[in-house]
């Protein structure tokens, strides 16, 4: 099996949770460093690899293939492009850029040096949103209606991460957890023609965005996407209403709990959320009204990685594409001139 060496370029909670533990699992990758500038907290995880104290130290190892960007959202385009530049494979985490216009020069950039380029979108392989995926695809609710996805947490408090709180590129809610449910939406529904968005600051204190609803309006659908940072009681993190009938899942979120608390991830017994999450599916199957809950499947961020490896080793394409990261940039940009308007945008 040919092994992909791997190097982090930070070992925050993002390296030490959503990357390092699935690569680590994975007999294709071989974690070979983490680009700590000051720190070595990743040799308490990984005690063999090695710390890189500068980018320039990352991008000269000629040993490493493959680089994950998961650092501020501002710094991705430049780092992102330096990679490129410097032959490697790459890997970034969400939000992909600060504009769209940063993502297709990536994306351009990726084609001329012939490499790959990837969003990390591991949302898509949450148990939650694979089990809605499934009902939608199965055609359980005939032709979908309207949908309505949420994304809320109660944090009042501001966070510690300057880089999410002071006001500049990349900062605020719709940059955090907006491309979570905007990559979800699009890979279920594809891109809308229209959308309407009102997006405000609503936490004492806070200088950026902390609650968001975007309406995307499609020919035979709404899709309705909302999150918010003063949300106590949550509501359904996912709503679909369709011809034959409803689909209502809570958002259970078992692999970053796992993930938080050092469990290690694997393949068999890991994403699996309790009956307690199971969804609710309303609907007509052959001529008979059926009101029941739906088991939910197996979620796993490894299944990301994996195709990753294939897009690598079998010059296909990866699971999430850089015209999948453009796609979502266009829509949060779409959004902003929304809410700035109060106005319905078209889609680009």
């Amino acid at each position: 099996m040919r092994i992909i060496n791997i190097a982090l370029f930070s070992f925050g909670m993002s390296g030490r949770v959503f990357h390092a533990p699935f690569i680590a699992i994975h007999p294709g990758f071989k974690l070979v460093g983490v680009l700590e500038r000051n720190k070595q907290e990743s040799l308490e995880f990984y005690p063999d690899i090695h710390i890189y104290r500068s980018l320039e130290e990352v991008l000269n190892d000629s040993a490493v293939e493959l680089v994950v960007v998961n650092t501020p959202t501002n710094t991705h385009y430049e780092f992102t492009r330096q990679a490129l530049m410097a032959g490697k494979q790459v890997i970034v985490e969400k939000a992909f850029t600060t504009t769209a216009e940063e993502a297709r020069e990536l994306h351009h950039i990726a084609q001329r040096q012939k490499r790959m380029l990837s969003v990390y979108q591991n949302r898509r392989w949450d148990s939650d949103f694979s089990t809605v995926r499934q009902v939608v695809e199965d055609g359980l609710l005939g032709s979908i209606t309207e949908a309505e996805f949420h994304f809320d947490r109660y944090k009042i408090a501001l966070s510690s991460k300057q880089h999410k709180e002071i006001p500049g590129p990349g900062a605020g809610l719709l940059n955090d957890l907006g491309p979570h449910l905007i990559d979800q939406a699009l890979s279920l529904f594809g891109m809308p023609q229209n959308l309407f968005a009102d997006i405000r600051t609503i936490r004492p204190d806070s200088q950026v965005d902390d609650c968001f609803t975007i309406t995307l309006f499609y020919d035979d659908k709404r899709v309705i996407l909302k999150s918010s940072l003063l949300v106590k009681e949550p509501l359904p993190a996912f709503v679909v209403h369709g011809t034959k009938g409803s689909f209502i899942k809570s958002r259970a979120d078992v692999q970053e709990a796992a993930l938080l608390a050092n469990v290690k991830p694997s393949l068999v017994y890991w994403g699996t959320e309790p009956e307690s999450a199971q969804g609710l599916l309303h609907t007509e199957v052959n001529g008979r009204t059926i009101r029941e809950h739906v088991h939910s499947l197996q979620g796993n961020y490894y299944h990301y990685y994996e195709g990753i490896y294939q897009a690598l080793t079998r010059n296909i394409e990866p699971p999430v594409t850089a015209r999948d990261g453009i796609n979502v940039m266009e829509i949060i940009e779409a959004a902003r001139m929304s809410s700035r308007n109060q106005a319905v945008v078209a889609v680009s």
